[in-house]
Parts: structure tokens; sequence; C-alpha cells
């Protein structure tokens, strides 16, 4: 059964899965597989658009309360303070303080377990970015540092923000994404559109060697993805998930 919301009041959202790449229509960030959808409107949305909550606290700011905005508040452009990537739709946003993070980012858990390594999100890090080997945003706005997952081995770094281009551009095959309709699924399409992805773990051990310590840091890096894209996208297919983490070899 489908459902109202408050941006789509007039016909009911039905949930759907296609392997056809899409823009939600709320938040205005890409996303895959399992959307919120009308057809009439060829209007999308990510679970977390979709599922609000009209005010919610986050624990990296124990003393804000964000409302969920349809749209981001004011004239001037605004970012994400979890991503750092702008804030284009759907956001929470705290008046006092003038926060504001992506629905999908507001729900980003706290701790994460990958096989045997512990991973935290932290807003300050002392170590370098795996994907961008640097601590800040590569161009990041003054005063936006972004969040990262680091692991309690000090071993894994990832910033939110880097973590999620690495697994968009599975999906930024431009003949992919322009030469299907959005209601087929073309598992062809993205499976290709994968292979020609070249992703910058090879060669890239972060001094653990080779054998078998260099083996687990890529397998760790690989599950690590694996869960990331699952908690991001809200529901993505089996299928993409175990495209993108096969890849990153």
């Amino acid at each position: 059964m489908g459902e109202i919301h408050a941006d789509h009041p007039h016909q009911e959202l039905l949930p759907k899965s296609y392997k056809k790449p899409y823009t939600c229509d709320g938040c205005k960030e890409p996303g895959i597989g399992f959307r919120h959808r009308c057809d009439d409107c060829d209007y999308d949305l990510h679970k977390h658009c979709m599922f609000y909550k009209s005010t919610t606290r986050h624990n990296f700011f124990p003393n804000s309360t964000f409302k969920f905005l349809l749209r981001p508040p004011g004239l001037r452009e605004r970012w994400c303070d979890g991503c750092g990537k702008p804030v284009r739709g759907f956001v929470y946003h705290c008046e006092v303080n003038g926060w504001d993070l992506h629905p999908c980012c507001m729900n980003l858990p706290n701790k994460l377990k990958v096989d045997d390594i512990k991973f935290k999100l932290r807003d300050k890090v002392s170590k370098k970015c795996f994907w961008c080997n640097k601590r800040r945003l590569e161009g990041s706005v003054s005063g936006i540092r972004g969040w990262s997952y680091v692991s309690k081995c000090q071993k894994y770094h990832f910033h939110v923000y880097c973590a999620s281009e690495m697994m968009l551009e599975g999906w930024k095959n431009e003949s992919y994404s322009n030469n299907h309709d959005n209601d087929q699924p073309a598992p062809d399409s993205l499976a290709l559109a994968l292979e020609n992805l070249e992703l910058p773990i090879k060669g890239r051990s972060r001094g653990n060697g080779s054998g078998s310590s260099g083996d687990k840091f890529i397998r760790i890096v690989k599950m690590f993805f694996n869960v990331f894209v699952g908690i991001l996208l809200g529901d993505p297919t089996t299928t993409l998930i175990c495209l993108v983490t096969e890849l990153i070899r």
C-alpha cells in the first residue's frame, strides 16, 4: 500500500525497486534501487526522505533541536554539516545554531561493526581519509569539516563525503543513465557502468604490507562499502552492493 507525503499530498507514493539510478525529489541527492514512487508524476523519494521525523536531535549537536523542512531556509546557499555537500531540498535544520543535515546523513549510525573492525562516526579526526588522502574535505566550505568513519584501530578512515562519492561513481556512466526508462531494470547496463569504474584501492594498503595483512585491508574496505551503501540508500538491491564491492580489488 502507498502513503501520502507532505511534499506530494495529491497521490500516494508506492514502494518500488528498480536498478535505474534516480535523483530523489526530496533531498535532491542520487539514489538507486528501492524508493517510494509516483509513476504519474515521475516523483521518487529515498526511504529516509519518505519517513521523516518532525523534530529530532543528533549526538554531535546534543543541545540542538532539528526541524524537518521541505525546503532549505533563507536565500543563501547552505551545506550539510554531516557530509559537506550542498543542501538543495529536504533538510533537518536547527534554527538556533544554523546546523543543516541531509535526511540520509541524519540517519547515519554512530557506530558500525565490519567483520571484527569497529568504526565510529566522528566530527573531528587526526588521520587522513583513505580516498582523498586529506584530513579536511577537498574544497570544503569554511567551518564544515564533514564527518568521518574511523576504525578503533585507526587503520581505516573514510570521510562520509568521500565514501558517498566513491559509491556514486558506479552509476554516473552517462550512457547508462540516458538510455533506459526509469521503470525498466537494466542490470547489464549497470554492470557495464560499474566495470568501467576504477576505484583507488589497488596498491594502496596504507602500509599494511602484502600478503594476508594487505588482503585483510582490502577485504575490510569492501565490507565497509557494502554496509555504507545499505545505510546511505536505505534499502538498495543486494545485486548493486555485490557489484560495487566486487569491483574493489
